[in-house]
C-alpha cells in the first residue's frame, strides 16, 4: 500500500510544479502588456495616425472671430471771436468692433502635397508598428530560449559535477588501498575544481538571462516550460532560399517603410517647387462697429465682403531654388536608404534560411554524437574498473557527454529562433507563428 501512495504523491507534486510553469505564449502576452519598447511603438503609431487630419486641415476653410473694444476721451480748446473768448469742447467715445472672417484655399499646391505626405506618414507609422510587433516576437522568443539554454547549461554542469565528485571519491579510495597512483586523484581534483568554477559562471549567466527576460515582461519570470524530449523540427517552407529572399525584398516592413519614405521625398520636391506657383484663396468677412459717445460719428457700422485673393511670387532671394535642390538631394538619399534596407532584408533572409538548415543538420549530428558519447562513457567506466582505462579517460568522456548535450539543446533553440527570424525577414511573422513553437514545449 505504501508504493502506490508514494507514486500518487510524487505525481501530484510533479503536476503542481508544472501548473506554475509558464509557456512562450503566456510570456508573450505579458510582454504585450508590459514591454516599454513596444509601448513606445504603440504610442508612435497613435501619433502617426494624427498626421492625416493635420494634413487635411490645410485644405479646409479657416474661420476666425476677432474684436476690439476702445474707449477714447479727448478735450479740445479753441479761440473764439465771440465775447466768450476760449470755447472748450471734447468727446467721450466707446467703440466695439467685431469681425468674422473666413478663408478657403482654392489653389495651394504646397498644402495639397502636405496632405499627400500625411497619408504616407501614417502608412510609415503603420509599417514601423508592424515591424515593432515582429521585433517583440523575436525578442521574447530569444529571451525565453536564452533562459532555457542557461538552465540546460547549469543542469548539465551540476550533473557533471556530481559525476566528477563520484570519480574523485573513487580515485581517493583506490589510492588509499594502493591500486592507483596519486596522479588519478590530482586529475579528478582538477576536474572537480574546474566544474565548480563552471557552475558559478552558469549560475551567473542564468541570472543575467532571467533579468533580460524580466526587462521585457516587466515582472520576475516564473518557471518556464522546457522543450519536449525527442522533438522533430520541421524545415522551412518553401524550401528554396530565393523565394524567401524575394519576399524579404518586397514584403519586409523595413523595406515598405523605406519605399514610402521615397514617395514622401518626391512629394517634398513638388512642395518645394510650389514656392514658384501662385496661390488663390476665397475670402469672406462680416464686421460690425458700434460707436457710442459725444461725436458726430456715433452709431453702428456694418460691412460684409466676399471675394478671391491671389498672390504671385516673383523673387524670394533664391531661397525656393535652394530648397528644391535640397529636397532633390534628400530624395536621392531616400532611394539609397531603400536599396540598403532591401539588401539588408535579403541578407537577413539568407542568413536565417541557412541558419535553419544548418541547425537541422547540427541537431541530427549532435543526436548521434550524444548516443556515441554515452556509449563511450560507459565503455571508459568499464575499462577503468578492469584497469585498461585511466581516470582521465573517464573524466574526458564525462565532459564530452555533457558538452554534447548542452550543444544539442542550444542547436535546437537556435534552429527555432532562426525559423522565426526567417519569417520576420520576409515580413510574414505573426503572433500565430508562436503557436507551433509553443506546442514543442512540455505542457
Amino acid at each position: 500500500m505504501q508504493k502506490p501512495l508514494i507514486a500518487v504523491l510524487l505525481a501530484s507534486a510533479f503536476v503542481s510544479l508544472n501548473a506554475h510553469a509558464i509557456d512562450l505564449i503566456q510570456v508573450y502576452q505579458q510582454a504585450l502588456a508590459n514591454d516599454a519598447t513596444f509601448a513606445s511603438a504603440r504610442a508612435s503609431l497613435a501619433a502617426g495616425r494624427e498626421r492625416v487630419p493635420q494634413g487635411r486641415a490645410g485644405l479646409l476653410p479657416t474661420v476666425g472671430l476677432s474684436g476690439a473694444y476702445t474707449k477714447n476721451n479727448s478735450d479740445v480748446s479753441q479761440f473764439s471771436v465771440s465775447q466768450d473768448g476760449f470755447v472748450a469742447g471734447g468727446s467721450n467715445l466707446r467703440s466695439n468692433q467685431y469681425t468674422l472672417a473666413l478663408s478657403q484655399p482654392l489653389f495651394r499646391w504646397d498644402r495639397w502635397q502636405t496632405y499627400e505626405q500625411s497619408k504616407l506618414a501614417q502608412a510609415i507609422a503603420e509599417a514601423q508598428f508592424a515591424q515593432a510587433q515582429q521585433d517583440l516576437i523575436t525578442r521574447v522568443a530569444q529571451a525565453y530560449f536564452d533562459v532555457l539554454s542557461a538552465q540546460d547549461t547549469l543542469e548539465s554542469t551540476r550533473a557533471q559535477k556530481t559525476a566528477v565528485t563520484e570519480q574523485l571519491a573513487s580515485a581517493k579510495r583506490n589510492f588509499e588501498v594502493g591500486t592507483q597512483t596519486i596522479t588519478d586523484t590530482h586529475e579528478a581534483q582538477a576536474a572537480y575544481d574546474l566544474v565548480v568554477a563552471q557552475e558559478f559562471a552558469a549560475v551567473n549567466d542564468l541570472d543575467n538571462k532571467r533579468s533580460a527576460l524580466q526587462a521585457i515582461i516587466g515582472a520576475e519570470p516564473g518557471t518556464l516550460a522546457p522543450l519536449q524530449t525527442g522533438i522533430t523540427l520541421a524545415p522551412p517552407q518553401p524550401a528554396t532560399v530565393d523565394q524567401w529572399v524575394s519576399s524579404a525584398e518586397s514584403q519586409n516592413y523595413g523595406v515598405t517603410a523605406a519605399q514610402l519614405s521615397v514617395e514622401s521625398a518626391k512629394r517634398e520636391i513638388s512642395k518645394s517647387r510650389a514656392g514658384h506657383l501662385p496661390t488663390l484663396d476665397l475670402v469672406a468677412s462680416s464686421s460690425r462697429t458700434d460707436v457710442a459717445g459725444r461725436s458726430a460719428g456715433s452709431g453702428d457700422t456694418r460691412n460684409n465682403a466676399i471675394g478671391v485673393q491671389w498672390t504671385v511670387p516673383i523673387f524670394s532671394g533664391f531661397g525656393v531654388s535652394s530648397r528644391v535642390r535640397e529636397t532633390i538631394a534628400l530624395e536621392d538619399k531616400a532611394r539609397n536608404d531603400l536599396e540598403a534596407t532591401r539588401r539588408n532584408a535579403a541578407l537577413q533572409a539568407r542568413q536565417a534560411f541557412l541558419g535553419v538548415n544548418s541547425g537541422l543538420a547540427q541537431v541530427k549530428a549532435l543526436q548521434a554524437a550524444e548516443v556515441s558519447s554515452q556509449s563511450a562513457l560507459e565503455s571508459n567506466k568499464l575499462g577503468y574498473q578492469v584497469g585498461v582505462r585511466i581516470n582521465i579517460d573517464v573524466l574526458n568522456a564525462q565532459r564530452q557527454l555533457y558538452s554534447t548535450r548542452t550543444d544539442l539543446a542550444r542547436a535546437r533553440y537556435n534552429t527555432i529562433l532562426n525559423g522565426l527570424r526567417l519569417k520576420a525577414a520576409s515580413g510574414s511573422l505573426r503572433e500565430a507563428d508562436l503557436v507551433p513553437v509553443n506546442n514543442l514545449l512540455q505542457k
